[in-house]
């Protein structure tokens, strides 16, 4: 997984609440086995008509196609908990997203995946809507080891678990995090093996 510390990119504004997993990624694309390759499909039924042809939809526009921050409303990755979503996300070139709210596997799955998802009073998600929807596009800079986002008049502060954080900047998952303590894993098993073994008298 690659580490997160300090993320610059340019902010892609999704202004819809209940964004669900089905949204991000349609059902007929999960039949692949890697994790690679979904970002092509992501919010696939937004973007393009039946046959192909790009709709009306703001992450065609060019000034948001190399985005890498997503703004989306309350509630965001909700419906099934298909780990599919945030492959999506992250294979089109989603690192950060920032909302009200989230959906409680999807929050997890996120982390699993090495995307942030950042947590955000409403009344700041106005503001930073209508700064990404101005005429110039909105960069910001996310600094995970400070907790803090620039880039937007004054620096947004944000809450992390201090777990989840340090397995962003790390570049960590849970089976990485296991694999990482392995010599301390290998020590308790020949001691377990040991008092297995050891005569009973």
């Amino acid at each position: 997984m690659t580490p997160l510390t300090v993320h610059r990119g340019r902010v892609f504004p999704l202004d819809r609440a209940d964004v669900d997993t089905d949204q991000i990624i349609p059902k007929q694309f999960l039949k692949r086995i890697q994790r690679t390759g979904f970002g092509q499909f992501l919010f696939y039924d937004w973007r393009f008509e039946p046959d192909g042809r790009e709709r009306e939809f703001p992450l065609n526009e060019p000034r948001y196609r190399e985005a890498t921050i997503l703004l989306a409303r309350r509630n965001f990755g909700c419906g099934s908990s298909r780990e599919h979503a945030p492959w999506a996300l992250l294979d089109y070139g989603f690192r950060v997203l920032v909302a009200p709210s989230f959906a409680d596997i999807f929050y997890n799955n996120c982390f699993q995946n090495g995307i942030l998802p950042v947590v955000l009073p409403e009344a700041t998600l106005d503001d930073l809507f209508v700064r990404a929807s101005g005429p110039e596009p909105l960069t910001l800079e996310v600094d995970l080891p400070a907790q803090v986002i620039r880039g937007a008049g004054e620096p947004i502060p944000f809450e992390i678990d201090e777990f989840r954080k340090d397995a962003l900047i790390r570049g960590l998952d849970e089976i990485g995090r296991t694999l990482h303590a392995s010599d301390l894993i290998d020590a308790y098993e020949k001691t377990r093996c040991q008092d297995f073994l050891a005569p009973v008298h």
